[in-house]
C-alpha cells in the first residue's frame, strides 16, 4: 500500500476491528477517535494516533472512516467534519467514508453537503460482521464517483477482500439493504424451521450444524444468484432447466413441509409464501407444468 493518511471514527464491535487492520497496513498512517476510551488504548498501541476531537482527527488525513450507530450519529459527525474542513486554513480532507448503514437518501444529502467544502462522500457498508472485520475478510459495498472510489480503494482492500464499485453515491447502501433483506428474512424462515423441527422432536443444535455445513458445500442462497436480471427466463436459457429443477425439487420439499407442519399444528407462512412464489421468483412461468 502506498502512503496512505486515513481517521477512522467509531470503535465498536466492527469498526475496532476495522481500525485495528488499517493500522496494521504497510504504509498507513492512522488517527482515531470514539468516545470510549478502552478501544483508543488498543489503537495507540497498534501505533494510531489518537484524537481529541473530530477536528483534531480531520486535521492531516486524507480520508475519514465512519463506521458509528445510526444515521442520527452519521449526520452528526459529517456536520463536524465539514465545519472543521470550512474552517481550516489548509485543510487535508478529501474524502469521507461511511461505512454504517444508513437510510437509503442520506448518502446523496451528505454528499451534497460535503461538496460545498470540497469533500467527496462515498457509502460503503460492510457485511461479514465482527468475524469478518478481525480476520480483514469483509465484503465492501462502495458507492461514489470513479474518482472517489480510486482514492479510497486501498483503505478499503486493507479492511475486506471483496471490494465491489457498487455505482454512485447511494448505490452501496442500496446494496448493502438488498443483501440484508436477503440475511433477515433467512433468519425468520430459520426460526419458521426451528419451531417445525422442535415440534417434530428433533435436535436444534444439530439442525443448526447440518444448515451451516450444507451451506459451505451449496453456497446458500447464493446459488440461484448467477443471472444478472430478474426478469423471465426464455425457454431457451441455460438457466430454463437448471432453476426448473430447483424449482421442482424446491415445490415438492415445501409441500411436505408444509403437510408436516400441518399435522403439528405448526404455523409456516413463509414455507407457504415460498411454495407460492418460487417459480416465479426463479424466472419461470407461472403456469409451469412440474
Amino acid at each position: 500500500m502506498s502512503a496512505l493518511r486515513v481517521g477512522f471514527v467509531g470503535l465498536g464491535d466492527i469498526g475496532r476491528p476495522m481500525a485495528l487492520r488499517l493500522a496494521a497496513a504497510d504504509g498507513a498512517e492512522l488517527a482515531v477517535f470514539d468516545l470510549n476510551p478502552v478501544p483508543l488504548a488498543e489503537l495507540a498501541a497498534a501505533g494510531a494516533r489518537v484524537a481529541e476531537s473530530l477536528a483534531a482527527l480531520a486535521d492531516g488525513v486524507e480520508t475519514v472512516c465512519v463506521m458509528v450507530r445510526d444515521d442520527d450519529q452519521v449526520r452528526a459527525v459529517l456536520a463536524e467534519l465539514i465545519a472543521a474542513v470550512g474552517s481550516a486554513e489548509s485543510p487535508t480532507l478529501r474524502t469521507v467514508v461511511i461505512h454504517s448503514t444508513v437510510a437509503p437518501t442520506t448518502p446523496a444529502e451528505l454528499a451534497a453537503a460535503a461538496a460545498e467544502v470540497g469533500v467527496t462522500v462515498l457509502d460503503a457498508p460492510v457485511s461479514g460482521g465482527a468475524m469478518g472485520a478481525a480476520a480483514g475478510t469483509l465484503a465492501i459495498m462502495a458507492g461514489g464517483s470513479p474518482e472517489g472510489f480510486a482514492a479510497v480503494r486501498p483503505a478499503l482492500e486493507a479492511m475486506g477482500t471483496k471490494v465491489v464499485h457498487a455505482g454512485e453515491i447511494g448505490a452501496g447502501t442500496r446494496f448493502k439493504l438488498a443483501r440484508n433483506l436477503m440475511h433477515f428474512v433467512s433468519f425468520t424462515a430459520a426460526t419458521e424451521a426451528q419451531r417445525l423441527a422442535e415440534a417434530a422432536g428433533l435436535d436444534l443444535l444439530a439442525l443448526g450444524e447440518v444448515v451451516r455445513h450444507t451451506d459451505t458445500v451449496t453456497g446458500g442462497p447464493g446459488a440461484i444468484m448467477h443471472r444478472a436480471t430478474a426478469a423471465p427466463i426464455e425457454r431457451d436459457d441455460f438457466w430454463f432447466d437448471v432453476f426448473s429443477h430447483v424449482r421442482a425439487l424446491g415445490e415438492k420439499d415445501l409441500r411436505f413441509a408444509v403437510e408436516l407442519a400441518e399435522g403439528l399444528g405448526v404455523e409456516t407462512p413463509l414455507a407457504r409464501l415460498a411454495l407460492e412464489r418460487l417459480g416465479t421468483g426463479l424466472g419461470l412461468p407461472a403456469d409451469q407444468r412440474i
